[in-house]
């Protein structure tokens, strides 16, 4: 089935936000040059402490994200989030990394709550586990892997981390099954399921996003950066994320319309079509 003009439009417009510079290529701009040695100017064990409070925050972000958000389709509020970050980033920028990590989960809660909006706001059910799922994995995206790998390609590599802890985890579940008896466990398997997935996407999740995170930190400690706050620094990631929130659920929509293989193939030639640009 080819896709209708404006189904056509707006794939292009998924194509565009989700193969666009990454999030820590990004903050290397902002800086003037590449942040790996701010990065391995971190205090000594920085990094360890920055991944356990991201995955930490990851956890927390989607219970609360989603129950503060009605389940009613309507536009997304993209400006409003971006103040709530501007304004958790002001304070949690103002004394240093213990600051940052006790600011972590509001910002990334914030942001989950932006991702979800935007999901809300193209038709997607919140209290489904596949786009509270598809909302994790939002946060997957904008590490420096994205853009070394080819552009069509890294958005789907990404979405891969959903596919592997599902099909990790239904082998588990069936051993669980296969041992108990399947009668036994059959009430309790959906939402064992989406439970111990989403529980395991996070993690996997967390790995990513807390690469982003150790590189805003650094970016923070470079002195070219004093003047840019906090709250600059979280109005261009919750941006970001609302961007790939955006092309990610338009793919899925149209997914659900005309197929998941006919998408990924218009999707790859759109992409093509970009870097020969």
């Amino acid at each position: 089935m080819a896709l209708s003009a404006q189904d056509l439009a707006d794939l292009e417009n998924a194509v565009d936000l989700l193969t666009s510079p990454s999030l820590v290529a990004r903050l290397s701009h902002l800086v003037g040059s590449p942040l790996e040695g701010a990065v391995r100017k971190l205090p000594a064990g920085a990094s360890s402490r920055i991944n356990t409070a991201v995955e930490t925050a990851l956890r927390k972000a989607v219970d609360a994200a989603l129950w503060s958000l009605d389940n009613q389709p309507r536009p997304a509020s993209t400006r409003m989030h971006k103040l709530y970050a501007a304004a958790s980033g002001a304070v949690g920028g103002a004394f240093g990394l213990a600051s940052l990590l006790a600011e972590l989960p509001v910002s990334t809660t914030i942001m989950m709550r932006a991702v979800a909006d935007v999901a809300r706001g193209q038709g997607f059910d919140l209290e489904d586990p596949d786009t509270q799922a598809a909302c994790i994995e939002v946060f997957a995206m904008g590490g420096p892997g994205d853009q070394d790998d080819a552009a069509e390609t890294g958005y789907y590599m990404t979405r891969g981390f959903a596919t592997q802890a599902m099909h990790q985890l239904s082998r588990e579940l069936a051993d669980i099954a296969a041992r108990q008896g399947a009668g036994q466990t059959a009430g309790l398997m959906t939402s064992t399921q989406a439970g111990k997935w989403l529980a395991r996407l996070i993690e996997k999740v967390a790995e990513r996003f807390g690469v982003v995170i150790t590189n805003k930190v650094a970016a923070q400690a470079v002195p070219i950066i004093g003047a840019v706050t906090g709250a600059t620094l979280n109005t261009l990631f919750t941006d970001f994320y609302q961007d790939m929130a955006l092309g990610h659920f338009t793919v899925k929509r149209l997914e659900s319309r005309y197929g998941a293989e006919v998408i990924r193939a218009e999707f790859e030639r759109l992409a093509r079509a970009r870097n020969q640009r």
